[in-house]
């Protein structure tokens, strides 16, 4: 038995999240660039995250997972319904039945799981849009650089689906209502900078927003001593601020050419400069995964330095940009 949706044409993005809510709108006669979907989903953000149980500190450079989608629907009055189920017959069942009618199927998973994936690093809070299946295979859309369209064994799939651990969902699977008209586009991206400069200026913990920037800057001088293996560590996490479905710079290109839109959009002084400083800002991230690549390979205690004194230049600039958006 098979079911594909044929009028399904594939969106093309860098960031998981970003691109699932893109294959859905765009099916939905929406398409919206993925710099703008990232600015309305108040996508930017910074966290430090580091607990007895980790084997290395994780580096990330939005919001957590379900958020952005949760605040895009809210700017633009959209409904997404979302089934979770611990049963992987019923999670099955769940998007087999949307499929048959053609409805486009959003996941959340690990994609480790996923037979199309050449790097196999667990990480539960990846995002691919399902489109059609066969007897052996599951035909979906991923980002660019896992393959845009692609396929995977129904099994494979399954497994990433039901997985367990840091970010993960009971099978998570949403789909996008119909959409008479979206909101007038202008307000909705004043109220998506605004409330995203709030939050990343105002974090509930210190080691998220801004703030985190900063203790990030004191925590990686102590690396090689939190580090059970230096090379594998250091280059796997700068290899993820750099390419792991970021957009580049830890998703500070994103922000950056979405803020280039909303110049054109809004003709606002204060949102050219924000635009000119993270210009600016994403190249030095470049510089600091740069810096964690060569102390991993090379030993060079300065490169955690110098990558720490860059990590302080980029709050005060990120700190002065959301400022001005807020």
């Amino acid at each position: 038995m098979a079911a594909i949706i044929e009028s399904f044409t594939p969106y093309q993005g860098d960031h998981c999240e970003t691109t699932a809510i893109g294959n859905l709108l765009q099916h939905a006669g929406i398409p919206l660039s993925e710099p703008i979907l990232f600015g309305l989903g108040q996508g930017l953000g910074f966290i430090y995250w580091d607990s007895k149980g980790m084997e290395f500190p994780f580096i990330g450079g939005r919001v957590k997972p379900d958020v952005l989608i949760a605040n895009l629907a809210d700017c633009l009055h959209l409904t997404v319904p979302i089934q979770e189920t611990s049963s992987v017959n019923k999670a099955w069942q769940n998007v087999q039945s949307c499929i048959e009618r053609g409805i486009p199927v959003g996941l959340k998973l690990d994609p480790y799981y996923l037979d199309y994936f050449v790097n196999k690093v667990h990480f539960a809070g990846h995002y691919a849009v399902l489109y059609g299946y066969d007897d052996e295979h599951a035909y979906m859309v991923d980002t660019a650089q896992q393959g845009g369209d692609v396929k995977t064994r129904l099994s494979s799939l399954a497994a990433a689906r039901n997985a367990k651990g840091f970010m993960s969902s009971r099978n998570r699977s949403f789909t996008l209502e119909p959409i008479d008209k979206l909101p007038p586009l202008v307000p909705a991206i004043r109220k998506s900078l605004t409330r995203n400069a709030h939050d990343y200026l105002n974090p509930p913990i210190r080691n998220i927003g801004n703030k985190g920037i900063v203790k990030m800057s004191k925590e990686i001088l102590n690396w090689f001593s939190r580090s059970g293996s230096h090379e594998h560590d250091f280059c796997l996490t700068a290899l993820l601020m750099e390419q792991a479905g970021t957009g580049g710079a830890l998703f500070r290109n994103l922000y950056r050419d979405f803020l280039r839109e909303c110049i054109d959009l809004l003709q606002e002084p204060k949102i050219e400069h924000a635009y000119d400083l993270f210009a600016d800002i994403a190249p030095m991230w470049v510089n600091v995964s740069a810096s964690i690549d060569r102390a991993g390979r090379t030993e060079d205690y300065q490169e955690l330095v110098q990558a720490s004194q860059l990590l302080l230049e980029i709050a005060d600039k990120e700190r002065t940009a959301m400022e001005l958006l807020r």
